[in-house]
Parts: structure tokens; C-alpha cells; sequence
């Protein structure tokens, strides 16, 4: 008993060192690059995007080390499925989200590709070194062509990364400890969540998809529910709709590439499937509501992401967890 409670403090203790990291982490990285004379825009679209995700991808690394592959995939949809179900549910109900046109034009149609990527990928219960090399080398000719159209297309001052000036040390200094905090954290978390895991003979992959999924979106709330409330609802619907993305390419890459994975067949028929689900309603519900925006345009109305998409997705998220369970 009193292991379990330690593994139970582990968790905590190890999510609450990611929060604290992470945000560390990304503001030294960003202040580096600042330094180092890389565009706001750039830094925003690469190194902010891609920090959000920084909890996953070194949960994933250090469970895939640990040969617990299945915790770092189920970590990686579990964290997609909460960051819709749950982060932008939540977002939605405190403030109404408005559509932007490059959502509909650019970033719903890549989320929606590579997450048929990843069906793809899943359908065997088996992820191997060819699928981990494919997911990651598709990231970097992506962030390159995100870049390249928001420079054509450059946004308003609103949405460009807000960067922390540091002298050089500072930066450094801030990233490494970051970097430390954030490494520590997983193994603590990862240790944790795989000791609760064997107690209650729930497997790894349950965890994955729960505990751990719902710590690691933590980042993504707090980064939503402040861009929300702050005026700046445009940008709290793009962080999420890139760190599903990221997600994907990166955080259920890792495991692929250390290890082969296998993991137990409802990992496509029932996680997989709740993934596209939700993200297949996010994109109707945003391409919906872009329509009917233009449609409404002239006169002068303008239609929001609201409370009943984002009571429609915790309803989902909550059946979800029902399925898990049941």
C-alpha cells in the first residue's frame, strides 16, 4: 500500500514538474532563437508550437525506454481525444471561439490527414521503426510549408508568439534547467503511472490513455483558457489544432522508432476511432460554422465556435471515458 501511495505522489509530483518545466523550457528556447535573430513568426510556428507538446514527446521517449511503448501511444491519443474533449470544450464554454479562414483552408485539412495517418499506421496494433521514421520525417516538410504560407499570409500582431527578452545566460540557463526539470518529471511520471498500472492490473495503455493523457494536456488548457480570456480566441483553437498534429508526428513516433510496439487490437477499433470521431466533428462543426459565417457576412453577423459544440464535445469526451470503463 504504502508503494501505491508513493506511485500515486510520483504522478503528481511528476505532472506538476512538466507544467512547470515545459513553460520553462520553451520560454529560454524562444528567447534563444530571439537572440540568435529568428523571427517571431518562425519561433511561434516552430519552437512555441511545437513546446506545447514538449511533455508528450519526452513522456513518450522515456516510456518507449522503458519498454512501455503502449503508455507513450495511448499518451499520445489519449492527450488528442482530452485536448478536443476536454481543453477546447472547456475554452469554448468560457468564451466563443471565431473561425479563421487559413483554420479551414490549411490546418483542419493537415490535422485531418495525418490523422488518417495514423489509422493507417495503428490498423495492425503494431507500430515499427519504417512507421516512427515516416510519422517524424513528415514534420519537418511540414513545418516548413506552415511557415512558408504564413509568411505569404503573415498574421496580426496578436497571433505572433509573445517571447520573454533574456540576455543570453538567462536563456541558457532557463533552458537547461527546463530541459532537467522536464526530464526528471517524465521519468517520475512514467514510474509512477506504470507502478498504479501494475497495482490495479490495468494495462499500460489505459494509463496512457487517462492519467497520463489528462496530466500532459495540462500545458494546452492553461495556454487556451488564458489566450481565451485574454481577447485572443483565434490563437486558443490553433494551439490546439497543432499540438493534435504534433502529437501525432512526433509523440507516437518515438516508440515506433526505439522499440517495435504491439499493443492490445482496441487500440485502432476503439482509441483510434474515438480520435477520428472527435476530430472529424471539430472539423465539420469549424467548416460549418466558416460557411455560415461567409453566409451571414454581409449582414454584418458573425457566427462562433460556442457552448453547444463545446457541450456536444465534453458529452463526447465523458462517453468516452464510459467505453473505457464500462
Amino acid at each position: 500500500m504504502s508503494e501505491l501511495w508513493l506511485a500515486w505522489l510520483a504522478i503528481i509530483a511528476g505532472f506538476c514538474g512538466l507544467v512547470w518545466s515545459a513553460d520553462r523550457f520553451v520560454a529560454g528556447s524562444a528567447a534563444i532563437a530571439n537572440n540568435l535573430g529568428v523571427s517571431r513568426l518562425v519561433i511561434g510556428l516552430t519552437i512555441v508550437s511545437l513546446g506545447t507538446s514538449a511533455p508528450e514527446i519526452v513522456v513518450s521517449i522515456s516510456a518507449a525506454l522503458k519498454h512501455s511503448g503502449e503508455l507513450a501511444v495511448g499518451n499520445a491519443l489519449g492527450s488528442n481525444i482530452a485536448n478536443i474533449g476536454l481543453v477546447l470544450a472547456i475554452t469554448t464554454l468560457l468564451a466563443p471561439l471565431p473561425i479563421q479562414a487559413h483554420l479551414v483552408k490549411q490546418e483542419i485539412p493537415i490535422l485531418v490527414a495525418v490523422t488518417a495517418l495514423a489509422g493507417w499506421v495503428l490498423y495492425d496494433a503494431r507500430l515499427v521503426a519504417f512507421e516512427g521514421i515516416l510519422l517524424l520525417a513528415i514534420l519537418v516538410p511540414l513545418l516548413v510549408f506552415i511557415v512558408h504560407s504564413k509568411r505569404k499570409h503573415p498574421p496580426g500582431p496578436e497571433e505572433l508568439a509573445e517571447i520573454t527578452v533574456m540576455p543570453n545566460a538567462t536563456a541558457v540557463l532557463c533552458f537547461v534547467l527546463g530541459l532537467s526539470v522536464l526530464i526528471g518529471s517524465s521519468e517520475t511520471l512514467v514510474w509512477g503511472a506504470s507502478s498504479v498500472a501494475t497495482a490495479f492490473g490495468v494495462s499500460p495503455l489505459i494509463i496512457g490513455l487517462t492519467v497520463v493523457a489528462v496530466g500532459t494536456s495540462l500545458p494546452e488548457l492553461a495556454a487556451s483558457v488564458v489566450s481565451a480570456l485574454k481577447g485572443h480566441q483565434d490563437m486558443a483553437l490553433g494551439n490546439i489544432i497543432g499540438s493534435n498534429i504534433f502529437n501525432i508526428l512526433t509523440v507516437m513516433a518515438i516508440p515506433g522508432i526505439i522499440h517495435t510496439t504491439s499493443m492490445e487490437p482496441e487500440v485502432f477499433s476503439r482509441d483510434f476511432a474515438a480520435m477520428a470521431a472527435i476530430t472529424a466533428l471539430l472539423a465539420a462543426a469549424i467548416i460549418v460554422d466558416f460557411q455560415i459565417r461567409k453566409w451571414r457576412s454581409s449582414a454584418g453577423k458573425t457566427v462562433h465556435l460556442g457552448r453547444l459544440i463545446g457541450s456536444v464535445l465534453l458529452v463526447c469526451y465523458a462517453g468516452y471515458y464510459y467505453l473505457l470503463f464500462r
